[in-house]
């Protein structure tokens, strides 16, 4: 006996507008007033691990340059990066009596973009840090930043004239595949690509060029004897780095059915998780508009439903009883 693969989706957190500040009107600020409008990604600032600060200063470190960057229309966080965040990485070193710091700034894809120094701190000062000390680094640190972000963001905008355009089909950052067992995190990434295709969205393996991001972690747990519950989640977020929402699917097989191939299960998981994705896209508004009727035109393998399934996700073995 034969059955079709079936994934419950669960569409969680379909949020569309993000918790930061909108820009300053009338009052941009800084380097920011050079901007046109504010750059349309996130910056994370992680807490320095070789600024000469203990953990607890470093954090504090970080969040200081955040704030500043925020009021200089910079979105930034001091908080755990998202696969399509740039990120500023920031060190001291000690040159006599003297702390000189250094920000490097990174791409999503981890290319560097520049470098740039600060203005030194007396080292007896930095030795015994407080908010003040902070806030005036910061300060400096924001100024430096600002001035990295927009000679990165001229340079990609003079090489790509494109980048200016929102015109094309939403361009998705497909992180691989984690923590499945087997050949899953390679099936299911080679799969969801193909099926994100179906829906009108071209999936990317490099953060340049994405509007939105795709992170997919598999999680596999004992239940009964002889059985195990298979769970793929789906992260979504955009690039000013706003978690869009999340695709969460599970089903309960036979124990070490998945350990080496899984051949058309990951067809059948991708199909239906891609339309997942489109509807949080299409709910922050990322999917290209309608036509004069209303309609998009219907994907090629999609079904009825709005899920693709493809042909030979429809017959697969049916779980064992636990005996």
């Amino acid at each position: 006996m034969k059955r079709r693969f079936l994934a419950s989706l669960a569409l969680l957190a379909l949020a569309a507008c993000g918790d930061l500040p909108q820009p300053f009107r009338g009052n941009p600020g800084g380097m920011a007033g050079r901007l046109a409008v504010p750059p349309p990604y996130r910056l994370v600032v992680p807490p320095p691990e070789a600024a000469m600060l203990t953990t607890t200063e470093s954090e504090a470190f970080a969040k200081a340059v955040a704030e500043a960057l925020l009021k200089r229309e910079v979105p930034a966080v001091a908080d755990a990066p998202l696969p399509l965040d740039w990120r500023l990485k920031i060190d001291m070193r000690l040159e006599g009596n003297r702390v000189v710091p250094r920000y490097a700034l990174f791409d999503p894809d981890g290319a560097p973009q520049g470098v740039a120094e600060g203005s030194a701190i007396p080292a007896r000062d930095w030795a015994r840090p407080n908010a003040a000390l902070f806030a005036e680094v910061a300060n400096d640190a924001s100024r430096r930043a600002a001035d990295l972000l927009l000679r990165a963001e001229a340079a990609r905008k003079s090489t790509n004239p494109a980048a200016l355009a929102a015109a094309g089909p939403p361009r998705l950052y497909l992180l691989p595949v984690r923590g499945a067992p087997g050949d899953g995190n390679q099936s299911l990434t080679a799969r969801m690509r193909d099926s994100l295709g179906d829906y009108g969205i071209l999936a990317q393996d490099v953060a340049d060029g994405a509007g939105f991001a795709a992170d997919g972690r598999v999680n596999v747990v004992p239940t009964r004897p002889r059985m195990q519950r298979v769970e793929i989640l789906w992260i979504i977020s955009r690039r000013d780095g706003q978690e869009l929402g999340r695709v969460l699917q599970m089903n309960e097989i036979p124990a070490g059915l998945l350990d080496r191939h899984w051949g058309d299960i990951a067809f059948a998981a991708a199909a239906e998780a891609a339309g997942g994705v489109q509807r949080v896209i299409e709910n922050a508004g990322g999917m290209p508009a309608r036509d004069a009727s209303g309609q998009r035109a219907q994907q090629p393998n999609a079904a009825p439903g709005g899920l693709a399934l493809p042909p030979r996700a429809a017959e697969l073995p049916r779980p064992e009883p636990a005996r």
